[in-house]
């Protein structure tokens, strides 16, 4: 669609819907709501021209009450306020359901990137075979995590779901009764969710919208290559966090890894229970039937509890021998809907998604120690032993443990999960639990000393049927990735281990923790060279070897153009899977209905296919292209680090920003920061808590700091020509510009202008201001283009478009803030404080992938 022709369709079917329906509020019959309705606009109004004369939020709220009102008393002053945030919170709903519901209108569903043309493509080129032969080998996992960038609680989440039914049939009753009841639901949890409600959260994406997207994606697959049944091979798989992440959160244990695994065996087992009605309904042949009741008694009764002996083994054995009594006795009749049936028990088991297994490395090695007091190996703390003690003792100690010997908890929890990994194999297949991730995975120890936990809990070698994923996530440990993987690929004990899974080696890759660490660009180009490396060094020892991207929904953590994004991975980098965390509001807004997965689960799957087959010269960096990203990054680090270095950058966050108060919503069952100390450092906050904050002040600091400096002094050496060359040749740079372009688009500096007169922060906000002034500049000048995201309009109208609507809620935000700041009266901070919290939710939601 041309530029004309998409703002065409986001007028009309989002900008006029929303001025339409959005007056329903300002009638709602209770809480005053039409009052609010109609006083939003002059507090926006007061809001923008505010910022703009450089006023501060206090200077606006006074204005707006002095001007708009005649509340005297502080506390209807502070009620009005709490009502412009519920409002405004709704307002967000409302546009999400409007836009959401209109994807299909503003997004060719068989445009580039689509399945539908990559496969017309491979027909053009007479490449079919091509296509066909990489599907074979060649999977995308998708991982869902529970990270706490969700907003919406269920109830909203349903809520949702109905308005995007409605909109597009203009309903208005209908969307009137909605928005009624939008108006009295809450948006804020009394208490943290459990771990296993989480996951529930996440499940009921998996049940209704992914089981049925993920079928029709291989469905189609299957029609356009002729593949037959014993052809079929999965190529998309899905991946399940919550439940099994425990790094950092003490409230995942083997228990709630068991009961999220129980609850995804029973959710695909009632998918199946629907599907195989369908099956039976038309299946009432002679001989079959009896067969067929047989299946549903044995899947009726394990979904429901009543037994657990069901084996996916079992089901297929049945299944088949219906299957040939169709072709043998029955001349193959609704054969077709018989295979559908088969085929999504084969791709979804009895585990549905995958239980990935995490913690944090540190853990281990604190195991490690309990475990050489207890059985008093040596005398030497365990962080002290020689290179050699450790390979010794890691590898070839034969040792059996027994839990009842430790007292920390934790300590008897990290057995009791090794140990539930094979209880969750036995019952719902080897997929349904067999991989452990180790965050921050440091040397080769981080990864022996998992398998040695599996040894000392009993597992025999070749009974460990778990892939062993040492995740890199800071610049430290992209760097001693590569020498890391090859010390492992060159013991004999680790090699035993490969082979026993098919020589295959999954590595996660962080890019939300290394941008805290390194930058933006650094970060970004470090991952980038660490997976050529370990791809080198996988390829030299005969290892197949994936990388799993730990990417969040803003730039700053990895987020962006995901397609673009893989499909400028060049030859240089291992392409046989394409994994990918998913997390929090990129599950609803990218994934959250039918149109939209199927839209963004295909790119995913296109980037990969198009990376081999129809491989885009642009994707491949040459040495002097290297050389001058090699340049940016080094000089996008050091202006980084000076930043990351100032006596106040952390101070500042935690002063100046909500940041204290992400830990207050209720809307993750895991801390917001990873020690318990009172004195807060850069190490112990979470990537999540850490960009969001800069996104509540609108600043995005960790999407963009350091790339104008870098770009500035290439500039200066008079090498204009060299960034714009690289811009339009390098694919990866392109991808690494515009996504930072996003950052940049969600960033507002007049929201905290007021900030540059603070005593004490005013300088380190004017480092801010100008590294993001000077990074726009350089951006348009070297992309060429006259504003910001020009060439993405569609994405740039709804940013546009949210950030309008918010804007009266950043400024309540600000103004509390202030408030906060200036209270002696505990009991007013207190109120205070509650509505910065309150903003939270408005905010984040508008924004999408903030953090």
């Amino acid at each position: 669609m041309s530029k004309n022709s998409i703002e065409s369709v986001f007028t009309q079917e989002v900008h006029n819907k929303y001025l339409v329906f959005n007056t329903l509020f300002s009638r709602l019959p209770y809480d005053k709501m039409a009052k609010i309705g109609q006083l939003m606009p002059f507090l926006h109004d007061l809001s923008e021209a505010g910022f703009e004369q450089g006023k501060e939020p206090k200077e606006i709220i006074n204005l707006f009450f002095s001007q708009y009102t005649s509340i005297k008393d502080e506390k209807e002053k502070i009620d009005l306020l709490f009502r412009f945030i519920t409002y405004i919170e709704r307002q967000v709903v409302l546009f999400d359901s409007i836009e959401d519901s209109a994807f299909e209108k503003l997004t060719p569903l068989n445009g580039k990137g689509t399945l539908q043309s990559t496969l017309d493509l491979a027909v053009q080129q007479n490449k079919l075979e091509e296509v066909k032969e990489k599907l074979k080998n060649f999977k995308v996992r998708v991982v869902f995590t529970a990270h706490p960038t969700q907003f919406y609680p269920n109830s909203v989440l349903r809520i949702i779901q109905d308005l995007e039914e409605l909109i597009p049939k203009n309903d208005i009753n209908g969307i009137d009764a909605l928005l009624q009841q939008l108006g009295k639901t809450p948006f804020i949890n009394d208490q943290k969710p459990t771990p296993l409600e989480e996951a529930q959260s996440i499940i009921f994406y998996l049940r209704h919208v992914y089981y049925q997207v993920i079928g029709e994606i291989h469905q189609k697959i299957n029609n356009y290559l002729q593949n037959e049944e014993s052809d079929f091979s999965p190529v998309l798989e899905l991946g399940f966090w919550p439940g099994g992440d425990r790094d950092g959160n003490p409230f995942v244990t083997a228990e709630i890894s068991k009961k999220v695994s129980q609850e995804l065996r029973t959710s695909i087992l009632k998918c199946y229970y629907n599907d195989f009605k369908i099956v039976c309904r038309r299946l009432t042949l002679k001989g079959i039937m009896p067969l067929l009741t047989q299946i549903s008694n044995r899947i009726y009764t394990n979904m429901n509890g009543l037994k657990n002996d069901l084996t996916l083994e079992e089901l297929l054995a049945s299944l088949y021998e219906v299957r040939e009594l169709l072709i043998t006795k029955h001349n193959s009749i609704f054969l077709d809907l018989f295979d559908r049936f088969i085929q999504q028990v084969k791709l979804f088991g009895l585990h549905f998604a995958s239980l990935d297994i995490r913690q944090d490395s540190s853990i281990h090695e604190k195991v490690m120690e309990e475990i050489n007091q207890k059985y008093e190996i040596s005398p030497k703390p365990y962080s002290e032993w020689t290179h050699a003690e450790k390979l010794h003792f890691l590898t070839e100690k034969e040792l059996l443990i027994n839990e009842d010997d430790f007292e920390d908890a934790l300590t008897k929890d990290t057995f009791r999960t090794v140990k539930a990994i094979q209880e969750i194999q036995a019952l719902n297949g080897e997929r349904a639990c067999h991989r452990y991730i180790i965050s921050n995975s440091t040397s080769m120890f981080s990864v022996l000393e998992v398998l040695a936990l599996f040894r000392f809990c009993g597992y025999k070698d070749a009974d460990v049927k778990v892939d062993v994923m040492p995740l890199f996530e800071t610049i430290e440990g992209l760097d001693n990735a590569q020498s890391t993987m090859s010390a492992l690929y060159q013991l004999p004990y680790y090699k035993n281990h490969l082979i026993n899974r098919k020589n295959h080696q999954t590595i996660m890759l962080g890019f939300s923790d290394g941008t805290k660490d390194g930058g933006y660009v650094k970060a970004n180009w470090e991952i980038y060279q660490a997976k050529e490396k370990l791809s080198r060094v996988s390829k030299k020892n005969q290892i197949e070897v994936k990388f799993f991207d730990g990417r969040g929904g803003p730039p700053a953590r990895g987020g962006g153009k995901t397609h673009q994004f893989y499909a400028s991975q060049g030859p240089t980098i291992a392409n046989n899977e394409i994994q990918i965390t998913i997390q929090g509001q990129t599950i609803t807004s990218m994934y959250g209905s039918r149109a939209q997965a199927m839209y963004n689960f295909e790119q995913l799957i296109s980037a990969g296919i198009i990376n081999d087959v129809f491989q885009d010269d642009r994707s491949i960096i040459d040495k002097k292209e290297r050389n001058l990203i090699d340049e940016l990054g080094e000089e996008g680090v050091r202006k980084y680090f000076e930043l990351k270095e100032h006596p106040l950058f952390v101070s500042y966050l935690e002063n100046k920003s909500p940041l204290k108060y992400y830990g207050l919503t209720n809307i993750g069952s895991r801390p917001s920061k990873r020690s318990s100390g009172k004195k807060l450092t850069l190490s112990d906050l979470r990537a999540i808590p850490f960009v969001g904050s800069w996104s509540q002040l609108k600043q995005n600091v960790p999407g963009y700091f350091g790339f104008g400096s870098a770009l500035q002094k290439v500039i200066e050496e008079g090498r204009l020509e060299d960034l714009k060359s690289l811009y339009q040749s390098s694919l990866y740079f392109k991808t690494l510009m515009e996504n930072s372009m996003m950052a940049l688009t969600k960033t507002y500096f007049p929201l905290t202008n007021y900030m540059k007169n603070d005593t004490e922060y005013g300088d380190f906000w004017k480092i801010l201001y100008d590294e993001y002034l000077l990074t726009v500049k350089n951006m348009l000048l070297v992309s060429g283009q006259k504003v910001l995201m020009e060439s993405e309009p569609l994405g740039k109208l709804s940013i546009d478009y949210r950030e309008h609507i918010v804007l009266p809620l950043l400024t309540i935000q600000q103004y509390a803030l202030q408030k906060i700041e200036e209270t002696t009266d505990e009991t007013t901070r207190l109120v205070y404080e509650k509505m910065v919290t309150r903003s939270l939710f408005g905010n984040i939601n508008a924004s999408r992938n903030s953090a």
